[in-house]
């Protein structure tokens, strides 16, 4: 039986993680702060999902606690830890830059630190897409420079996977990062546009559509990202043989080190998203077109080639089935 610390266990991703591996029977223990960034009550019910499960453990902890961090990786001795708690948002970090560096660079080094003086096998942390910033070439791919963040969140993601290679070279922690694409589905953040959008039409009120709702992006259903980082936390990267520092790839390393994008490689349009959206609801929007935001990027595309070369696997939800999905969760859980 494998022992796994999953971070941000009262989060999206996080939750679902943790149902997968404890419906395989892993053992999991689940950490999280249940802060207020969003919803508590949706983070608690998602808790109550996993708590009857037999093989979990919940823990109320922030990354940042070093004392606490410490302890708990000392008693527990992790086989595998899959971090995917984060201070999450684009938007949010123009407004509140510090709650970034506290979770995102302090919370990130306290892991780093727990896994290397604990006898940690794996440490497999959330990435994003947004380390791609200026990037232009279509699809992005892990082999791409990313020394361009357009925002603070992209910044700190950036520096997690700068920090985790160099734990991988200077002590040998196989650190596997994943790049994910606009998450959604069944049990998501409601400060996720898809979210918001559902509980704004449903109620009759406007949305806001930013860059005239001409941006793309990646929409990648939850269970897809789950079968990608349970795939990527039973494969620890192995020094890469091939590497060459005069061309010096980023998504892989002398050290054991990998980076993959876990995205659907099939970006739509916000506004052909909002009209499937539409059409599952069975309402119209009403829509307030408006400019580009600071900190968005225009487009995203996920090159998963080394995914499906290395894991077997690509995500392929269409996103009509995902939408539907998460429709038919969103009228059960708020009784519409």
């Amino acid at each position: 039986m494998t022992k796994t610390l999953v971070t941000g266990a009262a989060g999206f991703i996080g939750y679902h993680v943790c149902k997968r591996l404890l419906e395989r029977g892993d053992e999991v223990v689940g950490l999280d702060n249940l802060n207020d960034y969003y919803d508590v009550g949706l983070k608690q019910d998602r808790l109550k999902q996993l708590e009857p499960a037999t093989g979990f453990r919940f823990v109320k902890c922030s990354l940042e606690d070093r004392e606490t961090m410490e302890r708990l990786f000392a008693d527990e001795r992790f086989d595998t830890v899959i971090h995917v708690a984060a201070q999450a948002g684009v938007r949010y970090s123009l407004a509140n830059p510090h709650a970034y560096i506290d979770s995102n660079i302090v919370g990130f080094m306290n892991v780093l630190e727990g896994c290397r003086h604990n006898g940690v096998k794996h440490l497999v942390y959330a990435s994003s897409s947004s380390v791609y910033g200026a990037n232009t070439l279509m699809p992005f791919s892990v082999h791409h420079n990313v020394d361009h963040p357009i925002s603070l969140y992209a910044a700190t993601k950036k520096a997690n996977e700068l920090m985790a290679h160099t734990y991988a070279s200077l002590y040998g922690l196989a650190c596997t990062g994943l790049r994910f694409f606009t998450v959604y589905g069944p049990w998501g953040r409601p400060d996720m546009a898809y979210f918001s959008f559902t509980k704004a039409i449903l109620e009759g009120r406007q949305i806001d559509v930013f860059n005239q709702g001409r941006m793309q992006r990646d929409f990648t259903y939850i269970d897809d990202i789950v079968e990608g980082v349970v795939r990527v936390a039973d494969t620890p990267p192995l020094p890469n043989p091939a590497w060459d520092s005069a061309t010096s790839d980023p998504g892989s390393s002398y050290a054991p080190y990998r980076i993959y994008n876990i995205g659907n490689n099939s970006p739509v349009e916000l506004l052909y998203f909002i009209k499937t959206l539409e059409r599952c609801l069975g309402k119209t929007a009403r829509k307030n077109l408006l400019p580009m935001q600071a900190g968005d990027l225009p487009s995203t595309c996920a090159d998963v080639d080394d995914l499906i070369r290395d894991m077997g696997f690509a995500p392929s939800t269409p996103l009509e089935e995902g939408i539907g999905r998460f429709v038919e969760w969103y009228r059960t859980y708020f009784n519409i």
